[in-house]
């Protein structure tokens, strides 16, 4: 995942640049093209355990998961234009604007122990590990946010 961000940071840096729109649409075009061949490797490899699915199962699927991979991806592509846009600013930048995007991980956690309840009835042990993770976790992003402010230009 990481191993994106320094050519999207690149190509937004070089005279005449195509400006972080384009970028997101060339972007957005580079995981659609990657998608069949990703879906189709976990289809015939699936790591769940359960028996491999031909492609044709692709479109037997409900509606609904595909509405949600689709809205999925539109949150997604929206939260990479916002984030390529402050990186283009002077203030913000590549690297804090990248970090600050990893808030996501952060958003997808939180919706797996509060929400999904993915943790419910484990360990007080355990309960303390996530505490401390969502405490570092914040105190990291809080870290680099406040970066910019405390580097002198």
């Amino acid at each position: 995942m990481g191993c994106f961000y320094p050519f999207v940071a690149k190509a937004m840096s070089v005279p005449e640049t195509p400006g972080p729109y384009a970028v997101a649409f060339c972007f957005a075009l580079g995981v659609a093209a990657c998608a069949v061949p990703a879906n189709y490797l976990l289809m015939r490899k699936p790591v769940d355990g359960l028996p491999a699915v031909d492609f044709s199962g692709y479109f037997t699927a409900p509606k609904q998961w595909h509405i949600a991979g689709i809205f999925g991806g539109v949150i997604w592509c929206t939260g990479a234009i916002f984030n390529y846009v402050a990186s283009g600013t002077h203030f913000v930048g590549p690297a804090v604007s990248y970090s600050l995007g990893q808030g996501a991980t952060m958003v997808s956690a939180a919706w797996g122990v509060f929400v999904w309840r993915e943790f419910a009835g484990t360990s007080s042990r355990i309960k303390k590990l996530l505490t401390l993770m969502f405490i570092f976790f914040l105190l990291g992003l809080s870290a680099i946010a406040a970066a910019p402010l405390l580097i002198a230009h």
